[in-house]
C-alpha cells in the first residue's frame, strides 16, 4: 500500500474543550509524499525520538515522546494485559511501538492492544510467504487501550477510538488519568463513561481479565 500524494501542511487542531490538554498531536497533510509501508517503517525508525501514525485521510500524525509518568502508566497497563494473556494463552499482547494497518488504510499504534493468536499466526504465515521479515501488520487487534497523556486532545483520542471500533476492534478503553475516567467502546453502541472506577473488566473480548486502575491513577 502506497502513501499517496499531497502538500506537507499542518492541520491546526480544534480549540480544546474545558479541561482539555494542549492540542497535540500534530497532523501533517502527507499526500504529496509517496512512501511504501516499508519506507514509512524506515522513516519511523530514522526518527525514533518521535512516534508516528498515518490516518485514512493521508495525514502524518506526529506525537511527542511520552512523559516519564505516562510511560510508567503504559508499562503498568501492558504488564496487566500481558500477565492475563500468558495465563489465558489465546492471544498476543502488543506495546505502543507496534503499528497496524487498518482496513480503512490508516496505520495506528495503540498504547496497548491484544489480538487472537490464531489470526496473528495467519498474518505471520502470509508474511513469510511474501518473503518479508517484518512490516506493519494488516491485522486488527481485538482489544485496544489508549492512555491519555498531558499532550493529548480528548476529542482526537475519542475519534481514534471510534475508528478502531469501525474497523473491527471488539473492545476499546480510553483511559484518562487526570479526570479518572474510562471511556468504554463497543461495536454498535455509544461510548460508556466510567467515573473513577477501581477496576474494569475485559467482558467477552478478554474473558476473565480485570484491569486494576488503582495502579494507574
Amino acid at each position: 500500500m502506497n502513501r499517496n500524494d499531497a502538500t506537507a501542511t499542518a492541520e491546526v487542531p480544534a480549540p480544546p474543550q474545558e479541561g482539555d490538554y494542549p492540542p497535540w498531536p500534530l497532523a501533517l497533510n502527507f499526500r504529496a509524499i509517496k512512501m511504501t509501508d516499508e519506507q514509512f517503517l524506515q522513516f519511523c525508525a530514522d526518527n525514533g525520538d518521535l512516534r508516528f501514525e498515518f490516518t485514512a485521510k493521508q495525514e502524518l500524525i506526529v506525537m511527542p515522546p511520552s512523559a516519564s509518568r505516562t510511560g510508567w502508566r503504559e508499562g503498568q497497563l501492558y504488564f496487566q494485559v500481558e500477565s492475563w494473556s500468558r495465563n489465558d494463552g489465546s492471544g498476543i499482547t502488543f506495546g505502543p511501538s507496534a503499528g497496524f494497518i487498518l482496513p480503512n488504510g490508516a496505520i495506528r499504534a495503540p498504547d496497548v492492544c491484544w489480538g487472537i493468536k490464531e489470526r496473528w499466526e495467519e498474518w505471520e504465515e502470509r508474511l513469510r510467504a511474501e518473503g518479508k521479515e517484518d512490516t506493519f501488520a494488516e491485522f486488527v487487534p481485538d482489544f485496544v487501550i489508549e492512555l491519555r497523556s498531558p499532550t493529548d486532545n480528548l476529542r482526537t483520542l475519542q475519534a481514534k477510538m471510534s475508528e478502531y471500533i469501525e474497523n473491527g476492534v471488539r473492545l476499546g478503553w480510553l483511559i484518562d488519568p487526570r479526570q479518572r475516567r474510562v471511556y468504554v467502546y463497543r461495536p454498535g453502541q455509544s461510548a460508556e463513561t466510567l467515573e473513577d472506577p477501581e477496576t474494569v473488566t475485559g467482558e467477552t473480548a478478554l474473558p476473565g481479565f480485570i484491569l486494576n486502575l488503582q495502579d494507574i491513577w
